[in-house]
C-alpha cells in the first residue's frame, strides 16, 4: 500500500556447518549467495512450516529445558551500553551479517515456539505492528550526515515474549540490514516488503525478556500517507526531520510500529559540528567525539507510541526555560522561522499551565516545540513532548491543539487507528476551551457555528464535518478527515450538554489520569463516560459518535 516492496536478499558464502546437537558435519545445508533460502520462493516470505524457518534445524533431542538455557545464558537488564553500540565497525558489519546468516540456527533441539504474527490486523493498517511480544525499551544509536544523506543506525530492542516464539517480525522499510542478534547470539533474518522476520538461534520462552540488536544503514526515504501527505524521514535543505503518523517511523528504525505497543526510548544522535539534533524527552548529554562531531543523548522514560518518536537535525536555534509551574521547556527553531519566538509559540509556557488546569498534571518531564522550515510538511504533528511545526505557527489554536495531544493521544494513546477520534476530538475541543477562557467564542458558540455552517464564528465551520461518524472513518485515507476532528469535538460537547460542566470536566480529568501512559479504545471511553458521570449517554453515542445521518 504505502511502502516499497523489496525482494528477499540472502547474504551467504555457502559451505557446511558442524551441528553440536547431533555431532554431524553439514547439519545446515549450504546456501548459495544467489539462491533464496531453502523452501522459500523468490520474493516470498519465509514460512514457519518449513524451508527458511526450519533450515539448519536438527532433529536431535533437547539438551536441556528452556528455563535452564535461559538461566545459563542470562538475561541482561534493559540498560543502554553506548560503548557496545559503537563497538562494531560500520565497514565490518556487512561481513559479520553474512557470517551470522550462515552459521546460526543449528541447536540440536526441536522447535517448540511458533512465529509471532506479522501484523496486528488493525482495521486501517492491518500489517502495522507485530504479534507475540511487547517492547519495553528502544535504544537507538543514530549517525546522520546531511551532506550525503546517509544514516547509520543500531537499534537495541528490549521486549517480552507473550508466547513461545520461534520467530518474530519487526516493521522496517528501505534501509539495509547489516546484522541481527537476539540475546547476544547471531540470528537469521529475511525481508519481504516492510517486514523484517527474525529467527533467533534458540526459541524464546513465553514471558522471557529478550534483546534484539539490528545494525543498519542507507539513505532513509519518506513514505506517502494514504491521504497523500509525507511521513517518515523527511529531508530539508540543511537537515532532516522524522515524523511517524501513522507508520513512518519504520523508515528510520525497526520496531513494533503500532500505537498499542508503547515503550521507553533512549535516542542518541551523532551529527556534524554546527548542527543540532533534537528528539523526545530530556537531553541527558551533549558531547563531542574524536572526529569532531557532536553527540546528543535523549532520554524518554515515559511510554511512547513509535509514531510519536522524532529526530530533527539541522542548524536550529535552541531555547530553554520553564513554565511558572516548573515544567522544563526545550524548543528548536530553524533559520528563517524566527517569528516562532514572538508569535503564538511565545505563549507556550502559559498554555502548558492552562492545559494542566483543564486536563490534569502535564504527563511528561519536558515540553517544547520543533519548528522546521516552512513547506517541509503540510501539517503539524504532536511528537511526544515536543510537537513538530512546519514553519512558525500562525495561530494560538494550532499550538493549543498539539499541546492538548500530550494528554490525549500521547499519554492516552489509541488502541487502534479506529480510535483516533479520541486524539483529535479532544485536541479540537481544547481549542474551543482556550478560546472560551481567553475572550473568544465559547464552546457552545463553536458547536452552533458548525451546525449552522457559520464561518464568521469558526473559519472551519463550512467543512464536511458530518460526512461520516467519527468512530468509523470509511478508510485509512479518512482517519485525519474533518469528522474525526470537528464532529469528534461535537461529541464531547454533547456530553457536556447532557451532564453539565462539573461532571464533564471531572470526566475529562479522570479520563486523562486513569489512562495515563496507556492505551484506550472508543468502547472503553463510552463505558467510562457513563460510569464517571452516572448518566445514560446512549443517544449521544447512537446519533453523534456512530450515527451515519447528519446530527441535528
Amino acid at each position: 500500500m504505502w511502502a516499497t516492496v523489496a525482494s528477499v536478499r540472502v547474504s551467504s558464502r555457502g559451505g557446511g556447518a558442524v551441528c553440536t546437537g547431533c555431532s554431524s558435519v553439514g547439519g545446515m545445508r549450504p546456501l548459495s549467495a544467489a539462491a533464496p533460502l531453502p523452501g522459500l520462493r523468490p520474493g516470498s516470505r519465509a514460512s514457519n512450516a518449513g524451508g527458511a524457518e526450519r533450515a539448519g534445524r536438527c532433529p536431535g533431542p533437547r539438551a536441556s529445558n528452556a528455563r535452564a538455557r535461559q538461566v545459563a545464558r542470562g538475561v541482561r537488564p534493559p540498560r543502554i551500553e553506548y560503548v557496545e553500540l559503537r563497538a562494531l565497525s560500520r565497514l565490518a558489519a556487512p561481513a559479520v551479517a553474512a557470517l551470522l546468516a550462515l552459521t546460526t540456527g543449528c541447536t540440536g533441539e526441536t522447535v517448540q515456539g511458533r512465529p509471532g504474527a506479522s501484523g496486528l490486523r488493525d482495521p486501517y493498517f492491518p500489517r502495522a505492528g507485530n504479534g507475540g511480544y511487547q517492547v519495553d525499551h528502544y535504544a537507538l544509536d543514530l549517525d546522520y550526515d546531511p551532506a550525503d544523506g546517509q544514516l547509520h543506525g543500531t537499534a537495541v530492542i528490549t521486549a517480552r515474549a507473550e508466547q513461545a516464539l520461534s520467530s518474530f517480525n519487526l516493521d522496517f522499510s528501505g534501509l539495509d540490514v547489516e546484522g541481527v542478534t537476539v540475546q547476544g547470539e547471531g540470528a537469521r533474518y529475511n525481508r519481504t516488503g516492510t517486514e523484517l522476520t527474525v529467527r533467533p538461534a534458540e526459541d524464546l520462552e513465553k514471558g522471557e525478556v529478550f534483546r534484539t540488536r539490528v545494525d543498519y544503514s542507507g539513505k532513509p526515504k519518506a513514505l506517502a500517507d494514504p491521504d497523500g501527505a509525507k511521513e517518515g524521514w523527511v529531508t530539508t535543505k540543511d537537515g532532516a526531520v522524522a515524523v511517524g503518523e501513522p507508520v513512518g517511523s519504520m523508515t528510520w528504525f525497526p520496531g513494533n510500529h503500532h500505537p498499542s505497543d508503547k515503550a521507553a526510548y533512549d535516542i542518541t544522535l551523532t551529527v556534524p559540528r554546527g548542527y543540532e539534533a533534537v528528539s523526545n524527552g530530556e537531553l541527558r548529554s551533549r558531547t563531542g567525539d574524536a572526529d569532531g562531531r557532536t553527540v546528543f543523548a535523549w532520554h524518554s522514560p515515559e511510554p511512547m507510541a513509535s509514531y510519536l518518536a522524532t529526530a530533527a537535525v539541522g542548524p536550529y536555534k535552541v531555547t530553554t526555560g520553564r513554565t511558572a509551574s516548573g515544567i522544563g521547556l526545550y524548543s528548536a527553531v530553524a533559520p528563517g522561522e524566527e517569528a516562532a519566538t514572538t508569535g503564538p509559540l511565545a505563549r507556550l509556557p502559559e498554555m502548558v499551565d492552562w492545559s494542566a488546569g483543564r486536563f490534569g498534571p502535564y504527563p511528561f518531564a519536558t515540553a517544547g516545540a520543533i519548528v522546521v522550515p516552512a513547506g517541509t510538511l503540510t501539517y503539524a504533528l504532536e511528537t511526544q513532548g515536543r510537537p513538530v511545526y512546519s514553519g512558525a505557527p500562525e495561530d494560538e489554536e494550532l499550538v493549543v491543539h498539539e499541546l492538548a495531544h500530550q494528554w490525549f493521544g500521547d499519554s492516552v494513546s489509541p488502541k487502534s487507528w479506529k480510535d483516533i477520534w479520541l486524539n483529535e476530538g479532544f485536541a479540537t475541543y481544547a481549542e474551543w476551551l482556550w478560546a472560551e477562557d481567553h475572550g473568544g467564542p465559547t464552546a457552545q458558540q463553536h458547536f452552533e457555528a458548525f451546525l449552522a455552517g457559520d464561518t464568521d464564528v469558526d473559519k472551519d465551520a463550512g467543512v464536511d464535518w458530518d460526512a461520516f461518524p467519527p468512530a468509523s472513518p470509511p478508510g485509512p485515507e479518512e482517519i485525519t478527515a474533518a469528522p474525526v476532528y470537528y464532529r469528534g469535538a461535537m461529541v464531547l460537547h454533547r456530553i457536556r450538554q447532557e451532564v453539565g460542566d462539573e461532571k464533564f470536566f471531572a470526566l475529562v480529568r479522570g479520563w486523562a489520569a486513569d489512562h495515563r501512559h496507556g492505551n484506550a479504545s472508543t468502547a472503553e471511553f463510552t463505558a467510562y463516560a457513563e460510569k464517571r458521570t452516572g448518566q445514560d449517554l446512549k443517544k449521544v453515542w447512537d446519533v453523534w459518535l456512530y450515527g451515519k445521518a447528519r446530527p441535528k
